[in-house]
């Protein structure tokens, strides 16, 4: 870009022909280059990500056990170290496997009272109250133990039930004797 010169014969002293500054570059922003814009991409084209075979899927499903397997012994070729790929990052290794939950101590007392009334039928309804109530507790506080809960709830009963037919039994016998113990004395 050109300055116009002066107007009517009055000289200006600045004035030159040349520019003053030099005509801006269009591939410069800021003093920057431009990017160029990026053209069509070709979905065919191979992925600049694999550099291996043995890359891993990143769709893949993960394995929640991977970090509790054993490492391979030998590494495989394309890879920078042991599982590792070149250009991704170490997976680090799991925390180990799944701890199954805590057992209700409730569920166990139950348990073991149910099993003691084999023995003494007493402890056997005890047994299976504390089965209802330890059910409830692992309902809500999702401990484990509710198949130890179940048990002892239909042995508790069971052997209830028995206690009850002897309990019945023993009582209709001593019936049976005052009546005819009765009966014979009269005579």
């Amino acid at each position: 870009m050109t300055n116009p010169p002066p107007p009517g014969n009055w000289s200006d002293p600045t004035w030159s022909a040349q520019p003053s500054s030099p005509a801006p570059d269009p591939t410069l922003v800021a003093g920057q280059p431009v990017p160029a814009q990026p053209g069509p991409v070709d979905p065919y084209a191979p992925s600049p990500y694999a550099t291996s075979p043995y890359a891993p899927d990143p769709y893949a499903p993960v394995d929640p056990y991977a970090g509790a397997k054993q490492p391979a012994t030998q590494p495989m070729p394309g890879y920078a170290a042991p599982g590792y790929a070149p250009g991704y990052p170490p997976q680090y290794p799991g925390y180990g496997y799944p701890q199954p939950p805590k057992t209700n101590g409730m569920a166990i007392a139950a348990f073991v009272l149910a099993l003691i009334g084999f023995t003494s039928c007493i402890t056997a309804p005890i047994g299976a109250i504390l089965g209802h109530v330890a059910q409830k507790q692992i309902r809500l506080s999702g401990e484990g133990g509710a198949g130890m809960a179940k048990a002892a709830i239909i042995v508790g009963w069971i052997l209830t039930g028995f206690l009850v037919l002897v309990i019945l039994f023993y009582v209709a016998a001593i019936v049976y004797a005052i009546v005819t113990s009765n009966d014979s004395s009269s005579y």
